[in-house]
């Protein structure tokens, strides 16, 4: 299928591992043009090179952080500037740490909500006006599925991200007749450095017990296996087509239908 994606302009967080490199070989190997960005720049570069190796495609790098505000602006004006317009922002970043909701202070609540809400929130005020200057757009937000199914433990990204659902619902009943989608993606396990990294704390490095808990999930998981970064990369390509022109504001799990809940 030809999803139309051959001289859009795309902007990927996060794009040096895991999902967010997945996404950004994703959008490329299709044809579009992309700006990767995360702290890292050696990561970046690196990841940058081997997806030009890979694809032939058009890659830019730009080294940025998610909590600073002149960085996201900075970020769009630099993808606008390299590419002469913007049609696809994908919103994609880790998580806040994992504890019980009591252990946080206020300095970490305002550090999860500056990461989960507010970096999208001013994103999206950045790059809409580049997106109505092309005729349209696509904005895609990456949260986890504990924003729709929560968990113990993961409070600082359920809260925050579930502001993010909210937010990003009512965008997409404002920019729609901009044709522009806003839509949010919830993965569920997803094999990741950060993912693996996740198992390792929770089993205390036990190993033993690390693989006895992924064991449980692959049972749990009615597709009997833990996501890979290319099952959400495969759906992000999706939405961000013209094939999903007429699907906007929606929360989409992408789990191996392991949510327990009926929407």
């Amino acid at each position: 299928m030809d999803l139309e994606l051959k001289g859009k302009a795309a902007i990927v967080g996060g794009g040096s591992s895991g999902i967010g490199y997945a996404i950004a070989h994703r959008l490329v190997q299709e044809g579009a043009r992309v700006l990767v960005w995360a702290r890292g720049k050696d990561a970046l570069e690196t990841a940058a090179k081997r997806i030009r190796e890979e694809t032939g495609g058009e890659v830019v790098v730009i080294e940025a952080d998610i909590h600073r505000p002149a960085d996201i602006l900075r970020v769009v004006e630099t993808a606008v500037a390299a590419f002469g317009r913007l049609d696809i922002l994908i919103n994609n970043d880790g998580a806040p740490p994992l504890g019980a909701l009591l252990e946080f202070d206020d300095a970490a609540w305002q550090k999860a909500i500056q990461q989960n809400l507010m970096s999208v929130i001013r994103a999206c005020g950045a790059a809409i006006p580049h997106m109505r200057k092309t005729g349209g757009g696509r904005i895609i937000n990456i949260t986890a599925i504990s924003a729709r199914q929560p968990a113990a433990g993961f409070g600082l990204s359920v809260a925050t991200w579930a502001g993010l659902i909210g937010y990003a619902k009512t965008l997409s009943l404002e920019v729609g007749p901009d044709n522009i989608t806003v839509n949010t993606i919830c993965p569920g396990r997803i094999d990741t450095p950060l993912s693996q990294r996740g198992f390792e704390r929770a089993a205390k490095g036990d190993a033993a017990r690390a693989k006895e808990m992924l064991d449980t999930l692959v049972r749990n998981t009615p597709v009997r296996r833990i996501g890979v970064p290319e099952d959400i990369a495969g759906v992000v390509a999706f939405l961000a087509s013209a094939q999903a022109s007429f699907i906007t504001g929606v929360t989409l799990p992408v789990d191996g239908g392991r949510a327990a809940a009926l929407l």
